[in-house]
């Protein structure tokens, strides 16, 4: 009988593994979201604790901006100092010059009122869970990067580079404090999600990729901190990064 046992079991198994279940039908409830909802006071009390801890270490100051900062097209303040981060944490944190970095217009999700910025101020920013990530681009690829981005109305870039756009299409583009060069290759820091081919960015989406895991929101706070210690605000002048030309 004990040497029937295992047999029995194994039998069991081999057959529940291949059984398919199809359901006859799905239902669903809608629920209303409102202030008007009874609260679960079990569930409350249960998360009262962690929710004080949380709301505490969303209240840590971390930064201080001497104006309101929003997204807006074709450049912004907000726009800039994200294109930045992208740039320069990419670089410290890869270990190489990184020669351009971008930030998709979408992805911002709030802004930056001026006065103090707290962690919870970056988690509203920043609410996905985006990594900061580079590529060696072609020129050409690049080139054909910024012109999707331009027939939007623009991305934010980083400091040292611009482009102008003129019906749609991108003129006078420089990278790095150079023209554009389509024969060169370039390191380029964007999140994973266009470096992926999100918002359309197909051209990059073959391009391989090099990803340490670090997250946008983390780049964003350890660069806020940084410019913090060296007595800076996260405000700056807008310098015409992406203008569109008069027609």
């Amino acid at each position: 009988m004990n040497r029937s046992t295992p047999l029995v079991v194994v039998l069991f198994f081999l057959v529940s593994c291949t059984t398919v279940y199809q359901p006859k039908s799905v239902t669903y409830q809608g629920y209303s979201v409102s202030p008007g909802i009874q609260s679960d006071t079990a569930l409350s009390n249960m998360l009262q604790p962690y929710a004080g801890e949380v709301r505490g270490m969303m209240q840590k100051v971390i930064g201080f901006t001497n104006v309101n900062m929003y997204r807006r097209q074709p450049e912004s303040i907000l726009g800039n100092f994200m294109a930045d981060c992208m740039q320069q944490m990419a670089a410290q944190k890869y270990g190489r010059p990184v020669d351009v970095g971008f930030m998709n217009n979408g992805g911002i999700r709030s802004e930056l009122q001026k006065g103090n910025i707290t962690l919870g101020n970056i988690y509203e920013l920043m609410p996905f869970d985006n990594l900061v990530v580079i590529q060696e681009i072609k020129g050409t690829v690049l080139e054909q990067f910024i012109q999707h981005i331009a027939a939007d109305r623009g991305w934010p870039i980083s400091k040292g580079s611009s482009y102008v756009i003129r019906s749609g299409k991108a003129e006078q583009i420089i990278i790095n404090g150079k023209p554009l060069n389509r024969e060169a290759s370039y390191i380029v820091a964007n999140s994973d999600y266009i470096a992926a081919g999100g918002s359309n960015a197909a051209m990059l989406k073959s391009i391989p990729v090099e990803n340490k895991g670090y997250l946008l929101r983390d780049a964003l706070v350890e660069y806020i901190e940084l410019m913090t210690r060296q007595g800076r605000s996260v405000d700056g002048p807008l310098e015409k990064r992406v203008s569109i030309a008069n027609e």
